[in-house]
């Protein structure tokens, strides 16, 4: 085992240390067993070539294998037994033990969101790289998707905070979730597990490991979760929020001599469920819509957990790959080498306006094919220099097809609203069609409403390295260095099959005045007519009030010329966009970026370790595939509401581009850049160890993203930064029983944010980002005698601060109106979980589990209704979970 941060006679000297617990919250380290007679030199010096000492924690957050205590680092580790005992299933339920960590899941199973110290994006929108890096086993997981299945065989999980960008390169600008899973073993051994709890959950997963020859031993591990849902579809009589998922994995060990290795890992998992479910927590006005038509919703009753949906949700992801890790010893050096190929199928058919009228659905289907390579030379020198060199290559295609259905209640629906709005109750389709020459009945009547193909592919490279140096024992000084260059090459295309959102209604006012002043047909008003009516000596001043009337509202209460088509433009919900690449955008982006650490380390004590570091990080940027793709301001611009007519001069109007009611937004965001201060000292004493980190954190242009309903706003934040500090112990007080205690504060602030989707946040508290995140438990140990068996309880409370959840929400008017509106919507949580587990010197196990015991209920997140302005939707927190498990170990 190399510890290559302060050579071999620190490792030793850490291994003497108290050592760590068996159960570990983040970073701290605590002896379970204090009498251990102290070894002799020789006994020493092997101890610390073992691979698997159950005393010491060995992380690899600088990808070098070092004790926790020792890396300098803001890093928690969770240990498989933890993950065990708290029955940790998948990433989302690792929060509860990582106070730094916060996740999001959105909409269907393949759409969760990872937070670290407050930053993080990328679900619901492949187009976003997440600024939290996901890798297992070494290997990145380009999009949160492909991180979700069911942790099998996990050895630890690290949590790296903070920008980590030096050394991992692609997309850490937040942070890090690193899984390592353990290698197959050259003795014959496994373990089975069997678990039944409410909801009918069955879940059985196993794993076996073994030798095949001298040099060759092989793992393999699967499992399998099911469960029925804890939300109810009423209508359909069906469940909501289910569990169907399975995963299987094989691995071979290779070892043609002392000096060599290679892991070759093949892994399957495929996710089928009904997700997610979404209640009303905010009825609006067309809430008596929704019952006009025979639809249904629970009116302001998040927690019922019932839905009306008029289709049962499909969510079906496969995901799968293979890698092969090469590490040849020459010497004091090491090669690594981590060839992987993966492939992410996520499709689904979901009921967007989460109503059982027939409103609206939408259909999405996303292919993601990834193929990445590292390689990295390092150094375990006996003298005062260390150093770590290496490249990374990423080469990625993303291809999406998604369409939105038009519902066959979609009609009547828009006719419903518009006598309400209109107040006419012979407000009629009919009608507007015959006025504007559309077929009769065309309006919301077509099968689809949209439908959109989507593509990107992303090549990027980066050199990366760290050089440490140790002028004298017990000081290291750091500098590392990572050089990224990343392109992305992308198309979009839409079709919108409605007519109305076709048609103009301010150009198509001007067009008929303009007509029937000249005697023609509408048809033949071309442009070249409207320049010549619009700049003619007699006609230029009827122009001129044609347009006046053209833009201006009607208003009952103060009667005048006006348009009456204008308010119909609350119908044209999926205007069409142009489709690029084109003439005047490229559909490229051009990214490199320099970032570097330099950081400072020393041993306080032989228990007490401080460092100071600075940091800067890199994301590169963004693309929008989404139907809020639109061109940027100053590429296009738009006329008085949204005339094409009235526009000014632009490139997309002057090169013929333009479509009808075409409007301004983004493409995609440029890059992130981070940077952070930190502080940090790591102790460990008899009985107890602590970490603690204080850190400054900002993000230049943080990716943020607005959630329209049925696609989505992206843009840059002039600057986003967050201040805290993070803090862990573990305390043995007595041999049997383990404490652990870890607190996160954090005081984020928009230090610029003018452009934001809901207008200038600068100077305000981003939302979502709770100032105080607390993870504690308590774990007891009992011996039955000399019998070897045990019995162990933990309980553990996770409690996160009253915070907004969002700065806006849309569909309320005004910038103003959204951010208001969104100041009543908070949530705070306080999860209790239990576990008591008897187990036995044979390897059998019995035991009982409990997740979020208390019951806590609050909003996981909420959006503005689909197509039900002044409407308020969200995803209630799961209710109580709880079972018992069987296992045996061989």
């Amino acid at each position: 085992m190399n510890f290559n941060r302060f050579g071999r006679k620190a490792a030793v000297r850490t291994a003497l240390l108290a050592g760590a617990a068996a159960i570990t919250l983040p970073g701290a380290a605590v002896a379970q067993d204090q009498e251990v007679a102290e070894p002799d030199a020789d006994e020493m010096a092997l101890e610390t070539e073992e691979q698997d000492m159950g005393n010491v924690i060995v992380v690899t957050a600088t990808k070098r294998e070092q004790t926790l205590q020792e890396v300098p680092v803001s890093v928690s580790v969770t240990s498989g037994e933890v993950i065990e005992q708290a029955q940790i299933r998948d990433v989302l339920d690792l929060q509860t033990v990582a106070p730094s960590l916060r996740v999001s899941q959105l909409q269907s199973s393949s759409n969760t969101t990872f937070f670290i110290r407050g930053f993080g994006n990328g679900a619901n929108n492949f187009g976003l790289e997440p600024s939290v890096g996901v890798f297992i086993d070494g290997v990145f997981r380009s999009r949160t998707a492909g991180a979700l299945s069911d942790l099998a065989n996990v050895q630890r999980i690290e949590v790296l905070r903070g920008p980590q960008s030096t050394l991992f390169g692609k997309n850490a600008s937040a942070g890090v979730i690193s899984v390592v899973t353990r290698e197959p073993q050259y003795e014959l051994g496994g373990s089975v597990e069997a678990v039944y709890g409410n909801l009918n959950q069955i879940i059985v997963k196993g794993d076996l490991t073994g030798p095949i020859g001298e040099n060759l031993a092989f793992s393999v591990d699967g499992s399998y979760n099911k469960r029925d849902g804890y939300g109810q579809i009423v209508n359909l009589d069906a469940d909501l929020n289910d569990r169907n998922r399975w995963s299987a994995r094989g691995q071979l060990l290779f070892e043609p001599t002392a000096d060599l290795k290679f892991r070759l890992i093949g892994d399957y998992s495929r996710i089928d469920e009904i997700c997610c479910t979404v209640g009303n927590i905010r009825n609006g006005p067309t809430g008596a819509a929704i019952f006009a038509l025979g639809g249904a919703i629970d009116p302001e009753n998040l927690f019922s957990y019932d839905t009306y949906l008029n289709r049962e949700p499909v969510n079906e992801v496969d995901n799968y790959g293979v890698s092969l890790q090469a590490d040849w010893n020459v010497g004091a050096l090491t090669v690594t080498s981590i060839t992987a190929y993966r492939e992410l199928e996520n499709f689904f058919d979901q009921d967007i306006d989460f109503t059982s009228a027939d409103l609206a659905s939408e259909v999405r289907a996303q292919d993601v094919q990834t193929f990445t390579q590292e390689l990295r030379l390092s150094s375990d020198f006996d003298g005062p220099f260390n150093f770590l060199l290496g490249g990374y290559y990423f080469d990625e295609s993303i291809n999406q097809e998604s369409e939105l259905q038009t519902g066959s209640d979609f009609r009547g629906y828009g006719e419903f609203l518009g006598a309400f709005i209109a107040q006419d109750p012979t407000f009629s389709f009919n009608t507007i069609e015959g006025a504007l020459g559309l077929p009769q009945n065309s309006i919301f009547n077509t099968p689809l409403l949209t439908s959109e193909s989507y593509s990107m592919d992303n090549k990027a490279w980066s050199i990366f390295g760290q050089v440490d140096f140790e002028p004298f024992e017990g000081l290291v000084l750091t500098a590392g260095f990572n050089y990224t260059d990343d392109e992305k090459d992308f198309a979009l295309s839409q079709v919108s099959y409605d007519p109305l959102a076709n048609v103009n209604l301010v150009d198509a006012v001007i067009v008929g005045q303009i007509a029937g002043a000249l005697g023609i047909s509408p048809a033949d008003v071309t442009p070249a007519v409207i320049q010549g009516f619009a700049t003619g000596a007699t006609t230029a001043p009827i122009f001129q009030q044609i347009a006046a009337v053209a833009t201006t509202e009607c208003n009952p209460a103060a009667p005048a010329p006006c348009n009456p088509l204008l308010g119909l433009q609350a119908f044209q919900f999926q205007p069409p966009f142009v489709d690029l690449p084109n003439a005047v955008e490229d559909g490229r982006t051009r990214d490199d970026d320099f970032s570097y650490t330099l950081r400072l380390a020393y041993d306080v004590t032989q228990d007490l370790n401080a460092y100071i570091s600075y940091a800067t990080g890199f994301k590169a940027s963004s693309v929008n595939l989404s139907r809020d793709s639109r061109p940027a301001f100053g590429d296009y611009i738009p006329g008085p509401f949204g005339s094409q007519i009235l526009a000014p001069s632009s490139p997309i109007l002057n090169g013929g581009l333009a479509v009808p009611n075409l409007t301004t937004g983004s493409r995609f965001a440029g890059p992130e850049e981070a940077e952070v201060w930190e502080i940090g000292l790591k102790a460990q004493f008899d009985r107890m160890g602590f970490n603690l980190a204080v850190f400054d954190q900002s993000l230049e242009g943080f990716q943020d993203f607005l959630f329209t309903g049925t696609g989505f706003q992206l843009t840059n934040a002039g600057k986003q930064s967050v201040r805290g500090f993070e803090f862990d112990t573990t305390i043995n007080p007595v041999d049997p029983l383990v404490l652990t205690f870890a607190v996160t504060h954090l005081d984020p602030l928009f230090d610029s944010f003018v452009d934001g989707p809901a207008g200038d946040l600068s100077g305000q508290r981003p939302a979502g980002i709770p100032a105080w995140n607390i993870a504690t438990s308590a774990t007891y140990t009992h011996e039955f005698g000399l019998s070897g068996n045990r019995l162990i309880t933990r309980l553990d409370y996770n409690h996160t601060s009253n915070t907004q959840i969002l700065n806006a929400i849309g569909g309320f008017g005004s910038d103003e109106a959204a951010r208001a509106v969104a100041r009543d919507y908070r949530r705070e949580i306080n999860l209790v979980n239990a576990s008591t587990t008897f187990s036995m010197e044979n390897g059998l196990e019995f035991g009982l589990w409990a997740r979020n015991l208390l019951n806590d209920q609050y909003i996981g997140t909420l959006f503005p209704s689909v197509a039900q302005e002044g409407s308020i939707s969200g995803y209630p927190s799961a209710p109580r979970t709880y079972g018992g498990v069987v296992r045996f170990r061989f």
